[in-house]
């Protein structure tokens, strides 16, 4: 399950450089502003050679008239970041080659570069984030700015060096999705919830935050189950939120207090959720439950149904924004 997180880390929303240990140290900034199809494609290219991870973002909010909430909206900016030193050259070089071959696929935008120093760049990142609404119930709150007014729940987010903010369309899908299983007429008492991949932990406190019982937030990223557990602190849902380092296989196996919910979520890659799959992950939704599928693009959105009716799942739900597509499954 190597693959698993590095395929993850392409399909959400930052990097952090915090935890290196560089002191006042530069960073070239390596930037495509590209469309939703093309974005995974160029993070593949430019994480060989950045240390700490491509960041994946919307270009721009749409605000409401008051100009405290937003949504994303536009194409997608691609970011990576490497250290000033004497490998620097070499590594843009083979970035401008990777590039250039996968622009002979499909035109590609030109590359724009910058450098950022390391005093800039815990207050450099945080200028794209926003609050961010979300279905009719929910508001996304970086843990840096104040909450907007109103009678949404609010869900504060720091992701960390976790991914996860809500700016990402296939969180946005997950996230409506979640509150239409536990707000809607058919919804139940007592949902208990397994999030696999969990990232920053987003989905999970959101499904706590609307009412389900217990969640369960699986990883096998060691960054994101820490990350996950801060913001279940940081929004005063920990003691409904079990997180651990694992996948489907140690869910099923018996290593976390729950082995199957009502409510599973895998926002991850399609590839990714076709190989759970076959480890299991039908088997965590209880007889009646929903499993909801995300980080799909759209070409991808057959195969992934396809693998979920072969194990007894019918589709319930499909929902799109532009070329990222979540479906939620029923059994």
């Amino acid at each position: 399950m190597g693959e698993h997180k590095k395929a993850a880390h392409f399909a959400f929303e930052k990097v952090n450089m915090s935890d290196t240990g560089a002191e006042k140290s530069a960073w070239l900034e390596i930037s495509l502003i590209v469309d939703g199809e093309l974005a995974e494609a160029v993070a593949e290219v430019l994480s060989r050679y950045a240390p700490n991870g491509v960041a994946i973002e919307s270009t721009a909010v749409q605000s409401s008239p008051d100009d405290t909430e937003g949504s994303p909206v536009g194409p997608l900016r691609v970011s990576a970041y490497l250290p000033v030193d004497e490998d620097l050259e070499e590594k843009r070089r083979r970035i401008d080659e990777g590039l250039w071959y996968l622009g002979r696929i499909q035109p590609l935008p030109e590359a724009r570069f910058r450098t950022i120093e390391e005093t800039d760049w815990s207050e450099a990142w945080k200028q794209h984030y926003h609050p961010i609404l979300i279905g009719t119930r929910l508001v996304i709150v970086p843990a840096w700015l104040e909450p907007p007014t109103g009678d949404r729940i609010v869900i504060r987010m720091d992701p960390g060096m976790a991914f996860g903010t809500g700016t990402h369309p296939s969180t946005q899908l997950c996230l409506e999705m979640i509150e239409d299983v536990l707000s809607g007429p058919d919804a139940r008492q007592g949902i208990e919830v397994i999030d696999v991949g969990c990232g920053s932990g987003i989905l999970s406190v959101a499904a706590l935050k609307l009412g389900a019982a217990k969640a369960l937030g699986v990883d096998i990223d060691r960054i994101s189950v820490r990350v996950s557990r801060e913001n279940a602190a940081l929004n005063e849902i920990a003691s409904g939120f079990e997180v651990g380092l694992g996948s489907v296989s140690e869910v099923l196996r018996g290593d976390f207090s729950i082995r199957q919910g009502h409510l599973v979520l895998a926002n991850i890659l399609a590839p990714v959720i076709i190989q759970l799959f076959e480890d299991g992950l039908a088997d965590l939704v209880t007889p009646g439950g929903s499993l909801i599928l995300a980080g799909i693009i759209e070409e991808q959105a057959a195969d992934v149904l396809a693998a979920a009716r072969a194990r007894g799942l019918e589709l319930a739900d499909r929902r799109q924004i532009n070329d990222w597509v979540a479906l939620r499954v029923t059994k």
